[in-house]
């Protein structure tokens, strides 16, 4: 019984922590850098290509920093998704998010951006993917021509630059309810498993 309360306390730790699942990526590590980039505001339409194999898109992390430093300026950013083209039909939109003065300078500069719901999308078919500068100070995204990504391209001023990729990743997050119930339901079955075998081996002589 002991057992028991031990894997539902810890099929229960998972639950409320996020569990990002990546789609497509062209980059496989958020410590991976970019070796260039150019800024958002004036590059627009930019953005990036990408051919999904998950139905549904949730967040998408690209890699930003602030294109005018120790200025006391910030920017708050978000990311449009787009099909048919870069200046296509919008399927959603992030959540807005502030960042500081410097962010991505001497640091980090990964960032996720979440769509309020998962949007829906066509598994192998070309979507694209806008950051967009809401407010606030010159802002840079990371790219670089040596990423490789085989399904999409960048676009800087809404022309394609084969070759080239913007530094991202973008996939799902499970429900962590779904992840909660999966690992209870992984725990009750291995205990119960164990139980049998304990009633089997009592009835032995």
């Amino acid at each position: 019984m002991k057992q028991f309360y031990a894997l539902l306390l810890f099929s229960m730790s998972g639950y409320g922590q996020s569990t990002f699942i990546f789609d497509q990526q062209s980059v496989t590590n958020d410590a991976q850098s970019a070796g260039s980039g150019g800024g958002i505001q004036s590059s627009q339409p930019v953005g990036q290509s990408f051919i999904p194999s998950f139905s549904s898109v949730r967040f998408i992390r690209p890699l930003l920093y602030d294109g005018t430093q120790n200025n006391n300026l910030g920017a708050t950013v978000y990311v449009n998704l787009r099909s048919d083209s870069i200046t296509g039909p919008i399927l959603g939109s992030t959540d807005p998010v502030p960042f500081p003065d410097n962010f991505g300078r001497g640091s980090n500069g990964v960032a996720n951006f979440f769509f309020p719901a998962a949007v829906a999308v066509t598994p192998g078919t070309t979507y694209y993917f806008q950051p967009v500068v809401q407010s606030g100070d010159a802002w840079g995204i990371g790219a670089y021509n040596n990423f490789n990504y085989p399904n999409g391209t960048l676009f800087f001023q809404g022309v394609p630059n084969p070759g080239s990729d913007l530094w991202f990743r973008e996939g799902i997050v499970p429900e962590p309810s779904s992840i909660a119930l999966l690992s209870m339901g992984i725990g009750i079955f291995a205990c119960l498993r164990q139980f049998r075998k304990r009633a089997t081996a009592s009835t032995k002589f």
